[in-house]
């Protein structure tokens, strides 16, 4: 039995510098595997006699490589010899696993997702976040499919079983952000001012949204280059909609994967767009992927950053409001949290994504506020340039202000922002009140508790001079309101240009009068699948005379990426006796078919959710959800066990499934044992 000695089971990054990882990856679809050579290359630093690799659960085939000898346990590889200080060492080996996370086979995608330290999972590397290496992978990819990965891609070699995708970096990462997708993608290229490619990729059936999902892509890159004054770092830039992706989107060193529920047409582009998550990805190339935080406790200089450096984009795209209506959103947020006594210290690396993200993005704007967008660049400027492609903490970024602005309190502002729990609720809104759009917001909302009777000449000339912000406000404030004291501010919204405030009148009117009915009629087409959605809805309850008609003109509507309408569509249609009643069977078949895991997740739980309340689960369905319940995206999985759990009250769904039981894979068993178990 070999003996690991207790020296090298300190930090690795004492020990050894990595200076490159190659590897050359394959993966079996089927037995949901990767195997894998890996040549890695380094310098001792300390004579030692081991080091490791952080690795999972994972095989190899060597035992040893040019006199170092190579060894596996449960969570790392290990390589022993006479190491000495100062030298280069080399090593190869094969290895193969069976990850239980990390890397995903989505229908007919794989990609890889190593937030945290995770991505040894699939390839094995040191989980260290401040140990920064150049990764350098080499894909076999079934013909056909196009594979993406971090780095420029340097050629394509043709295999006897299938297409080897070489990629290559120039600059070295942490290993969390190393990543790659394959998948029937198609890709668009565009270029930024300053000439780095930016390579777009979506499934090749979503090929017609490339514009809508990506719009404003190369003005974000621009105005980041400019307001943050530091090239972006690497050659390129690629993103790429992945299904069923964990977040909304991950930050991987020059390869971006988000969800593809961000994948939209036009209509959609105003409900759900994608323009956010993509700025704040890019920020994070700068924040986080350059300069990475040297521990979880300064994790805001990541998350805070790139929700802040976000929210300055949207304001180049959107405008001053828009800005400022996010910070406003974000701080109610925070006030509630922190009156709830659930405040939290920037500094804690136990805090939560509201704190890291958006009690960051306060800081950081007060912090421009105070001392001025020029020295407030020119600290950042400092900050990146100073640690680039290394490590920082919270002291490094503000030793820059204090050089930037020798005058701000740099200590009363850490003990305010960074080490208080408490959200520093009068600051935050002193700043919004600098906003006089958010200064008329905030009179406008000082309505609320006036009687309508009082109110109504002030609100209607909200909704029809004030911004669509503004005007939201004043149609919120109808909700519950007598009819007579709101039909013309009702009748004012629908005529609104703007969709937002259409969609607020669609979202408090749920009987609807007569004397509107055309106009709430017109909203079936309007500028936003949520509004056409609330439409039908209303529209369909109110007059149940017209039902049919309102189904005609809406059978071909599908909606969002989750087909909110025809979901829907398909409910109410079974719903409706006398709606071509011989089609209902087909219509149910349909309804149940969006619960397989041939569709994403959202579809799956909205089509869940109906047919539950419809009380319409068969066999089929039930193993449907039974498979959800060890789906890999949390959220999802857990919605579906509470289902589950929920259902099985009901003794002849729960003999159902025992009596399947068999059919059932192995992991699906198991857990349909545990929740038996209860």
């Amino acid at each position: 039995m070999f003996l690991l000695p207790l020296l090298a089971l300190g930090q690795q990054t004492d020990y050894l510098d990595v200076a490159k990882i190659g590897a050359l990856v394959q993966f079996d679809t089927l037995q949901r595997t990767v195997s894998g050579k890996q040549h890695l290359a380094f310098t001792v630093l300390q004579d030692v006699d081991s080091l490791y690799l952080d690795a999972h659960n994972m095989r190899i085939e060597e035992t040893a490589y040019k006199g170092i000898r190579i060894s596996a346990t449960p969570d790392k590889i290990w390589f022993s010899s006479s190491f000495k200080a100062g030298k280069a060492y080399e090593v190869v080996f094969h290895y193969s696993a069976t990850p239980k996370q990390t890397l995903y086979f989505i229908q007919d995608q794989i990609w890889t997702q190593g937030q945290g330290k995770y991505t040894s999972h699939w390839l094995p590397s040191l989980d260290d976040t401040n140990d920064k290496i150049e990764f350098d992978l080499s894909i076999i990819a079934p013909y056909g499919k196009m594979v993406v990965a971090n780095g420029q891609m340097v050629g394509i070699d043709t295999l006897e079983d299938g297409m080897l995708w070489n990629f290559q970096m120039d600059a070295p990462m942490p290993s969390y952000l190393v990543a790659l997708a394959i998948g029937d993608f198609t890709i668009e290229e565009r270029q930024s001012s300053s000439g780095i490619p930016i390579e777009l990729y979506l499934d090749r059936k979503d090929s017609l949204l490339f514009e809508p999902t990506f719009r404003y892509t190369e003005q974000i890159f621009d105005f980041f280059e400019q307001e943050i004054g530091i090239p972006y770092p690497w050659k390129v830039y690629k993103q790429a909609a992945v299904k069923d992706f964990l977040y909304a989107g991950m930050e991987n060193t020059t390869l971006t994967l988000f969800s593809n529920s961000f994948v939209v047409d036009s209509i959609g582009f105003n409900d759900r767009n994608y323009v956010n998550v993509n700025a704040h990805e890019l920020a994070h190339h700068w924040f986080g992927n350059l300069v990475t935080a040297s521990s979880g406790s300064h994790h805001w200089l990541q998350e805070g950053f790139a929700t802040y450096y976000a929210y300055l984009a949207e304001r180049e795209i959107f405008g001053e409001e828009y800005f400022y209506r996010k910070l406003y959103d974000s701080a109610e947020q925070l006030r509630l949290m922190s009156e709830q006594g659930q405040g939290q210290s920037l500094l804690d690396p136990k805090a939560s994504s509201l704190t890291f993200y958006e009690k960051g993005a306060w800081a950081l704007h007060s912090l421009r506020q105070a001392m001025g967008p020029d020295a407030f660049r020119q600290a950042v400027n400092n900050y990146l340039a100073k640690h680039a492609f290394g490590n920082a903490n919270s002291d490094d970024f503000l030793a820059q202000v204090a050089a930037a602005s020798p005058e701000f309190d740099v200590v009363g502002w850490r003990k305010q922002w960074l080490e208080q729990t408490a959200f520093p609720i009068e600051r935050a809104y002193n700043l919004l009140v600098a906003s006089p759009d958010m200064e008329t917001l905030f009179g406008i909302q000082a309505y609320r508790n006036e009687p309508m009777a009082e109110k109504q000449e002030q609100l209607m000339a909200v909704i029809e001079n004030g911004t669509p912000y503004q005007a939201e406000e004043a149609i919120l404030q109808l909700y519950e309101e007598p009819y007579e004291l709101t039909k013309y501010h009702i009748l004012a919204g629908l005529m609104h240009e703007h969709w937002s405030v259409r969609q607020a009148v669609a979202g408090i009117v749920q009987d609807i009068p007569e004397v509107i009915k055309p106009r709430f009629e017109g909203l079936l087409e309007d500028d936003s699948y949520l509004t056409r959605e609330m439409a039908l809805l209303a529209l369909w309850s109110s007059y149940p005379e017209e039902r049919v008609r309102y189904l005609d003109a809406t059978q071909l509507m599908v909606g969002f990426h989750n087909k909110n309408i025809r979901l829907m569509w398909l409910v109410l249609a079974l719903y409706t006796a006398d709606y071509k009643p011989s089609a209902h069977p087909i219509f149910a078949t349909e309804l149940a078919s969006y619960t397989s895991d041939v569709y994403g997740m959202e579809i799956r739980q909205t089509a869940f959710q109906y047919l539950k309340e419809m009380d319409l689960f068969n066999g089929d369905i039930l193993e449907n959800l039974l498979q959800a319940c060890t789906h890999h995206q949390w959220r999802f999985r857990d919605f579906a066990r509470q289902m589950l759990d929920e259902l099985l009250q009901d003794e002849q769904k729960k003999a159902n499934l025992l009596e399947n039981r068999a059919n059932y894979p192995l992991r699906e068993q198991e857990y349909l044992d545990r929740a038996l178990s209860k």
